[in-house]
């Protein structure tokens, strides 16, 4: 027998080990888990303390004023910010600082409220850019079959061969989504999916959202359309001056008068 082949078994045994080790129906981890997460530029506190978790297939709102740190929140889970301190874990790693090649690698993709897409491209050659993981790797295995099957997921499959500036405000919605579905993510960050939206247009993007979580991923939803969001979300995170000022269902939070008077009013769902 080969020394590689003798490496081979060794690490076989010992994963064989660690899984026998571990108790039967023992429960997997949160998929996200954010512990004590702070950040402040200057003087300014933008994150304070901040603890929440994300389920598999769960879809949950983060709502709040402006300025209550919710876009911080996605920038320190993405890492294009690093938190002073504080942990983000993902599946039970921890991935704080990551480079966001890396949390894109992991399997958490972010779409942003203004399209970050090539106007001068296609809607093909645009998602075609979301196979290619960082300029130092090559193009994945399966990406024509990624782009179809990102694109089929948010109706764009009849769009592909047009430019981004013939897309309506909610194709190009749909494309910033379809180009972070192209990295197969297992937890969706989504900023301001529903700005600009009709009514109409807003409901049948929450259908297509609502797909993703039937096929098991979990999505982070960050928006002011609290109609919305309570209509689509599983749970609610509500944040103000960057922490944590509620937690729970829509029905809870529409009832507390901490939420209330800090940022619904007398808004009606």
């Amino acid at each position: 027998m080969s020394r590689k082949q003798t490496q081979k078994q060794r690490q076989k045994q010992k994963k064989k080990q660690k899984e026998e080790k571990r108790p039967r129906g023992a429960a997997r981890p949160d998929l996200l888990r954010v512990e004590r997460l702070s950040k402040a530029f200057g003087g300014l506190q933008a994150v304070y303390d901040l603890s929440f978790r994300v389920d598999r297939g769960e879809i949950v709102g983060l709502i709040g004023p402006n300025g209550a740190g919710k876009t911080t929140v996605l920038n320190l889970i993405m890492g294009a910010l690093r938190p002073d301190r504080g942990r983000i874990l993902f599946e039970g790693r921890d991935i704080t600082g990551w480079p966001p090649y890396r949390v894109v690698g992991a399997g958490i993709a972010r779409a942003f409220q203004i399209a970050q897409c090539c106007p001068c491209m296609t809607v093909l050659e645009n998602l075609e850019l979301g196979t290619y993981a960082n300029r130092l790797w090559g193009r994945v295995r399966g990406g024509a079959e990624r782009v179809r099957e990102a694109a089929r997921r948010v109706k764009l499959l009849g769009e592909l061969e047009k430019l981004p500036t013939a897309l309506p405000q909610a194709g190009l919605r749909r494309l910033e989504i379809a180009r972070a579905l192209v990295t197969s993510p297992k937890l969706l960050l989504l900023d301001e999916p529903f700005a600009g939206l009709t009514h109409q247009e807003v409901e049948e993007l929450s259908r297509a959202i609502r797909e993703l979580r039937s096929q098991g991923m979990a999505v982070v939803l960050v928006d002011h359309n609290i109609r919305g969001v309570m209509r689509l979300v599983d749970r609610v995170l509500v944040m103000s001056f960057g922490r944590l000022l509620a937690e729970g269902s829509p029905e809870e939070i529409l009832r507390d008068p901490r939420v209330r008077e800090a940022y619904l009013g007398s808004v009606e769902v």
